[in-house]
């Protein structure tokens, strides 16, 4: 019997997301997009006070534990196994192909590409900029051991300047193991691109990582479809998934998730604690700031889930009880009595 797992798929030369007769696309076109976002009235995109952030200091990724960091939006550093794995390197200032202009990040990088150790992996989940940042390659290419990333994306980073043979391309349901660990290219529901004539040139995917004793799933960017529970059944459960919470709209659900089909992706995936991500870091939709993360807590309370978030540059430690604050509403409480001070004066 032919199994349920089908690679990725070409038409014309461009790949396409897998067919999910669950989900209808609902995506508006550009124009509509467009026009919400000159004639939307926006309120809190951005932080009023300084979101918190942890630095870290090299000597702290002694890679003894296994653990956590999320630097900003999907850029995760990991220590496993006594390796060190970064996802979707991100540390400029805009997410955009030009500094001058596109989304500015809200905090600073708990540490810099420069400070950063020699990288055993880096996991690549997709080419927007958001999540592949090509001044942090040109700074990491020299100290990172292999570069994983989905088919096509390599090609950038050899126009880049990365050594091709430090370079691993992988198509849906494709592994490879380095140092001990699984990495496995996992189907995804999104597109690519970095300008205007190479849409879909290039692949993206999730991605599944196990070591000896832990394993983590890293969703990238998605919509949500049934091959979450594909996902979960082969590779599940996971000691944690670090999940897409943020950036979403009802105009392109079909390849971001809203928080409850963030949830419920977790809850397919079999995880124990959820990680949201891509939130927090980059104002890439109409929602406030702070609304994923108000929304994936009260969504986790319903549902029983155990929900991880912490600060930017706090260290997660995997091989113990996890617990982290709500730091966001910190900052809400703050700025209440700040308005309520100054309403007194």
């Amino acid at each position: 019997m032919r199994s349920y797992k089908v690679a990725s798929n070409r038409i014309h030369n461009k790949f396409v997301n897998a067919p999910n007769p669950n989900n209808e696309d609902p995506s508006a076109s550009l124009w509509q997009i467009s026009r919400a976002y000159f004639t939307a009235e926006r309120q809190g995109r951005e932080p009023e006070s300084q979101i918190p952030v942890l630095p870290i200091q090299p000597a702290q990724l002694d890679k003894q534990h296994n653990s956590i960091f999320r630097l900003g939006h999907s850029t995760v550093l990991m220590q496993l196994d006594g390796k060190l794995i970064l996802t979707d390197p991100v540390f400029s200032y805009r997410a955009s192909p030009f500094q001058w202009m596109g989304p500015k990040r809200f905090h600073q990088s708990p540490i810099s590409t420069e400070a950063l150790p020699d990288i055993d992996v880096v996991v690549i989940s997709h080419d927007h900029y958001d999540h592949l940042d090509k001044s942090a390659i040109n700074i990491l290419k020299d100290k990172v051991k292999k570069f994983v990333t989905p088919l096509g994306v390599g090609q950038h980073l050899v126009r880049w300047g990365v050594s091709s043979g430090n370079i691993i391309e992988l198509d849906w349901w494709q592994s490879v193991t380095i140092d001990g660990i699984n990495f496995v290219a996992t189907p995804a529901q999104h597109f690519s691109g970095r300008g205007l004539r190479d849409g879909n040139k290039t692949l993206w995917a999730s991605w599944v990582i196990q070591s000896s004793n832990k394993s983590v799933f890293f969703s990238g960017d998605s919509g949500y479809f049934d091959g979450f529970k594909q996902i979960g059944d082969e590779y599940g459960p996971f000691d944690i998934t670090l999940i897409e919470t943020g950036a979403y709209n009802d105009m392109w659900s079909s390849v971001h998730m809203m928080p409850e089909q963030s949830l419920q992706a977790h809850l397919d995936l079999g995880g124990h604690h959820m990680l949201p991500i891509h939130n927090g870091t980059f104002d890439l939709s109409f929602h406030t700031w702070f609304e994923p993360l108000e929304r994936i807590l009260a969504l986790a309370n319903e549902n029983n889930v155990s929900l991880l978030t912490p600060k930017f540059g706090q260290e997660v430690t995997l091989d113990r009880s996890l617990e982290t604050s709500r730091w966001w509403r910190e900052m809400l409480e703050i700025r209440v009595r700040e308005n309520l001070t100054a309403a007194e004066l």
